[in-house]
């Protein structure tokens, strides 16, 4: 029992440092996916992309790991373990994001067809870091957390890629100004940054490796086998929430690097912020503006996380009024510049993952206390589809902004009920090979509707391309420099001289993936009552417990 104890995994304060650590990959990687669908309109004027070209930079991210590059990168994990694994797709993600910033600069050359294949390269090699980055974080949160409040952590680290998204959204066109480049090197600098934490993680990987006794050679038995695989592909429980992570995450993640522009072109918000609402802090707008976001995720931890180590009901209550009081009169005090952000696409476009910041430690809190992850799954999925609706069909401003919301908060219940889903479907030791499995289906989705979005666009917007081309080429034969082109064009789509695109069939094709996500959600309740995994049960409970206990009320 005193064996036990000292293991640093027993220690909630490590157990959360571990998971800040980790975090700062999640949040860099997340932002670095994300940050581009703010530049959208600049690198149509300065870099002359089309939204195809947008969509094929974004979607070449997930490429190599069509071939199934996130399941080597996961058998590597199960094979060589946490510390190597992390180095070398670490570094992928770190050249892959120089390689993108270098062509950004035009390091490579300025041509938009060169801009564009090397901006691609980079994407390439960043996606196979990012994927198996998020499957070794994911692997490595259960080392720290099986027993603990698994849930809880799997939303918090969920709640540091939010974030990221977020800021990267929100803040990348402040960033980048007038130009592309710098909003792009920033983000590459992040991932360098968080790789360095992960660094500092290996420390204490390496000390609990010891207290357990994982440097001991494993049995053959325990050795990764290819049947493993075949067995994992052919448990119907986890087919069904692996294609549901396909299904719900192509309907979301693509969607968050057009929303900007949707919001733009579709309800009339601007590109600019009015000077009146940008925060400073330091002489800094940008870690001003950076800081409400910073702020509210606190919020979000402090909604999920103290309640939970208050014991007595009526502590729990008044710290939950505590902190909703904080909270509302953080709005109040800044309502006035967050209704000029309300007008903006990037910034109201972060309402998505900003929903995220504020439930996804919530509804992981519920799920390791309350349990029903199923049901919470197909709620879901439901609110994925009044979301896509609501941005689709109407036309209504309101409408919009609840459809924004009510996404986020999908987005919080889905990832905050389906990843400690598969601890319980999945034994640890096939954890990495699992989560890669998942990441590898569901990139075919994700390339699908990153590229498929921007190309559906462009064909129901033939008038529109045709007319930005023409400005351009227009101004430029006048000897116009790209930044009075890229206002010009700008100038003309606010005035209206240049039509908005129109994205309701973009958008209405993610509402069928919402009608399916809720059949695989279902299908996914209805398996597990008969494979008995226990997804509706809290973290830690086991079905034979509750038989246990079942049967023992019965006999007495």
């Amino acid at each position: 029992m005193d064996a036990i104890k000292k293991k640093l995994s027993d220690s909630a304060v490590m157990r959360w440092i571990v998971l800040v650590l980790l975090a700062m990959l999640t949040f860099a990687t997340y932002w670095f996916q994300d940050f581009f669908s703010g530049l959208k309109p600049l690198m149509e004027s300065e870099l002359g992309f089309s939204s195809s070209d947008f969509g094929l930079m974004i979607s070449a991210t997930t490429w190599a790991n069509l071939a199934g590059m996130i399941i080597i990168g996961g058998i590597i994990l199960d094979k060589w373990g946490i510390r190597i694994s992390g180095i070398i797709f670490g570094g992928f993600a770190i050249l892959g994001s120089a390689i993108t910033a270098f062509a950004a600069s035009g390091f490579f050359g300025d041509d938009p067809g060169t801009q564009l294949t090397w901006m691609m390269i980079g994407r390439i090699l960043f996606g196979i870091g990012l994927e198996t980055v998020c499957v070794l974080v994911s692997r490595t949160i259960v080392k720290w957390f099986r027993g603990h409040e698994l849930a809880l952590a799997f939303a918090v680290n969920m709640g540091f890629g939010r974030l990221g998204s977020a800021l990267g959204t929100a803040l990348s066109i402040d960033i980048g100004g007038d130009h592309v480049s710098p909003a792009v090197t920033f983000a590459a600098t992040l991932i360098g940054i968080a790789m360095i934490g992960f660094l500092v993680y290996l420390i204490f990987d390496i000390k609990l490796d010891k207290q357990i006794g994982k440097e001991q050679k494993v049995s053959n038995e325990e050795k990764f086998k290819f049947a493993d695989l075949i067995k994992l592909v052919s448990n119907r429980s986890f087919i069904l929430i692996a294609l549901l992570c396909v299904s719900f995450y192509a309907a979301v993640f693509p969607f968050m690097q057009y929303a900007p522009d949707l919001l733009v072109n579709k309800f009339g918000f601007s590109y600019d912020l009015p000077k009146g609402a940008v925060i400073e802090l330091f002489g800094n707008a940008t870690l001003g503006n950076a800081m409400i976001y910073i702020v509210l995720f606190i919020f979000g931890l402090a909604f999920s996380i103290i309640p939970t180590k208050i014991k007595n009901k009526s502590g729990k209550i008044l710290s939950l009024i505590i902190i909703f009081v904080l909270f509302v009169a953080f709005i109040t005090s800044m309502w006035d510049t967050l209704s000029i952000w309300l007008k903006n696409g990037p910034k109201t476009a972060s309402l998505i993952p900003l929903g995220t910041i504020v439930f996804t430690p919530i509804f992981g809190s519920i799920v390791d206390k309350k349990g029903k992850a199923a049901t919470l799954m197909i709620l879901g999925a439901f609110l994925l589809i009044f979301a896509h609706l609501s941005l689709s069909v109407f036309h209504s401003v309101t409408l919009g902004y609840i459809g924004l919301l009510v996404l986020g908060v999908a987005f919080s219940l889905v990832p905050a009920a389906m990843w400690p889903s598969v601890a319980k479907i999945v034994v640890e030791s096939r954890l990495g090979t699992a989560y890669a499995t998942m990441f590898t289906i569901q990139n075919y989705g994700l390339a699908a509707f990153f590229w498929g979005i921007g190309k559906v666009l462009d064909m129901v917007n033939p008038d529109v391309i045709a007319k930005i081309q023409s400005v351009k080429d227009s101004l430029v034969a006048q000897g116009m420099s790209d930044d009075k082109i890229s206002e010009t064009i700008a100038a003309m789509q606010a005035t209206g001289e240049i039509n908005p695109y129109n994205y309701t069939i973009p958008i209405l094709m993610l509402v069928v993936l919402g009608v399916i996500s809720v059949f695989l959600a279902y299908m996914l309740k209805k398996a597990d009552k008969k494979q008995g995994y226990g997804l509706e049960l809290p973290s830690g409970q086991k079905p034979e417990q509750v038989m246990e206990a079942e049967t023992q009320a019965n006999i007495e």
